[in-house]
């Protein structure tokens, strides 16, 4: 691969002018950033239409991308958290749905890989492990399959506070499956669905979690409801019913019980969907100084950036964006298993600050812009409605992490008012 970047105005990268990146950092940057136009050029008709971004994820898969995460000894590009997240965001600047579903994607691949390498199994569960995972890998490499990651259940379960309600009961050769996900993104696109459940015990456990790749075409697998949302339109995130679906012991993404230890040991695993809002706030930054400059493609040469209003917000605006941006960057240079206590809350602190300040970037860049920006025949007000619903999305909502921050904050383990 080429490790050389696209000309691009380091305002607009998602690593700034400064940051440290490798070689097979650049390389792959450099394939988003290539990809970027044409998804961009997409971006309004998956939206206008609520329809998944196919044509995009045949560039993906033309491009190697869909193997991002998968590790290099199986025929992947070996990405960690950063990088994903680095290329992530980059794809966010031009198509948020798609940077979105990429997430759920390539993290059904970088969960069972570099993550679970940093975790404590048996010599039996690592084994199985290595066995059942190379499955998985075969089909995303080869193959070109694309994985979903159903979390949602309308419970307490996603944001990690009680056992998913969808069961898993053992059966001969396998498991069988019955429960609903909701906001499933993918629906009726992914060819596997990862999904999060519980051991079907007198006792439901938190301990007892699933995780479990069941095919698309599955019988008793069922996509129910509309899709008519305000923003993230082309992610088609229906609901998923499992009615006595059955799947093979191969399907396990992780041994029994190891992603509770995922859960607990790498938090970080949860920050994967904040660098498409990372990508939407450099996008809405960008047009707001190409717009006042008279440089944005198919309209008038008018410079609007005399105005000192004008000047002003957007010396707003780049405040908030640096600030992201800074944090983001900080977030992703703690990502380990482990991490100390500063790290884990600075993870909370970045997750609220990137979803929060895209929406304040856009709503700023709407303002300033004025009328012409509502229009849909321009990406900013699209950019806006997809903003708001990063603060929303489990299993870190904006209100989850402020939440987590003033108690771990406050409490240590263990510790409780009498």
């Amino acid at each position: 691969m080429d490790a050389r970047l696209p000309q691009t105005d380091p305002r607009y990268a998602v690593a700034g002018s400064n940051y440290p990146l490798s070689s097979k950092q650049k390389a792959l940057l450099g394939l988003a950033e290539e990809l970027g136009p044409r998804f961009a050029e997409r971006a309004a008709r998956y939206d206008r239409e609520a329809s998944f971004p196919f044509e995009n994820y045949a560039d993906l898969r033309a491009a190697g991308l869909l193997g991002l995460c998968v590790p290099e000894k199986f025929g992947g590009k070996g990405a960690d958290l950063r990088t994903y997240s680095l290329v992530s965001a980059t794809l966010g600047k031009y198509c948020g749905a798609t940077a979105l579903t990429f997430n759920m994607h390539a993290c059904s691949t970088l969960w069972p890989g570099i993550l679970a390498d940093d975790l404590d199994m048996t010599r039996e569960q690592r084994a199985e492990h290595e066995k059942y995972r190379a499955l998985h890998f075969e089909r995303v490499v080869k193959q070109g399959a694309v994985y979903a990651q159903p979390f949602s259940e309308g419970s307490a379960a996603a944001a990690g506070k009680a056992p998913f309600g969808t069961t898993a009961a053992k059966v001969d050769g396998g498991w069988l499956v019955n429960g609903k996900k909701i906001f499933a993104s993918l629906s009726g696109a992914a060819d596997y669905y990862g999904v999060l459940c519980t051991e079907n015990k007198p006792e439901l456990s938190m301990r007892d979690t699933l995780y479990l790749a069941i095919p698309g075409k599955a019988p008793g697998l069922s996509v129910t409801g509309d899709w008519d949302p305000l923003g993230m339109r082309g992610t088609v995130s229906r609901t998923l019913v499992f009615k006595d679906v059955f799947v093979p012991d191969e399907a396990a993404m992780m041994p029994r019980g190891i992603y509770f230890q995922a859960a607990s040991r790498w938090p970080h695993m949860f920050t994967t969907l904040s660098p498409t809002y990372m990508g939407i706030a450099i996008a809405a930054y960008e047009f707001t100084v190409r717009y006042l400059r008279g440089e944005v493609p198919g309209m008038p040469p008018v410079k609007r950036r005399m105005y000192p209003t004008k000047q002003i917000a957007v010396a707003e605006m780049w405040i908030r964006l640096e600030q992201t941006r800074a944090l983001f960057l900080r977030m992703l240079d703690d990502a380990r298993v482990d991490p100390p206590k500063d790290a884990r809350l600075r993870a909370y602190a970045a997750q609220y600050t990137i979803m929060e300040n895209a929406n304040d970037i856009c709503r700023l860049a709407i303002r300033t812009c004025g009328g012409q920006s509502m229009l849909k025949s321009l990406p900013l007000e699209r950019l806006y409605r997809d903003s708001r619903c990063g603060a929303l999305m489990l299993p870190w909502t904006a209100e989850l992490c402020l939440d987590r921050i003033g108690r771990e904050a406050l409490y240590e383990p263990g510790e409780a008012d009498d």
